[in-house]
């Protein structure tokens, strides 16, 4: 995946740190035995995956890959492992 910059995104980033945030807060409120506190963690999480998806939606992501470009890539990843 670091041949292709997986992730290595605006979208990507944000998304996964508002994630992080939200499972924090909700593992620190599930050790503090509150459920809504936990609940809202989780609704952080998914909050997350959300404005990451919407970031991406807004051009923010990875741009899709080609036909041409997969087969390229392909390829040339047979042709790496053959030597």
């Amino acid at each position: 995946m670091a041949g292709s910059a997986h992730g290595h995104t605006p979208a990507a980033w944000t998304g996964v740190t508002i994630s992080f945030i939200g499972f924090c807060v909700a593992g620190v409120f599930m050790v503090a035995a509150n459920p809504l506190g936990f609940w809202a963690g989780i609704a952080v999480v998914l909050l997350g995956g959300v404005v990451g998806v919407a970031m991406k939606a807004a051009g923010l992501g990875q741009p899709k890959e080609s036909r041409e470009q997969h087969e390229a890539r392909t390829a040339a990843g047979r042709a790496q492992a053959a030597s």
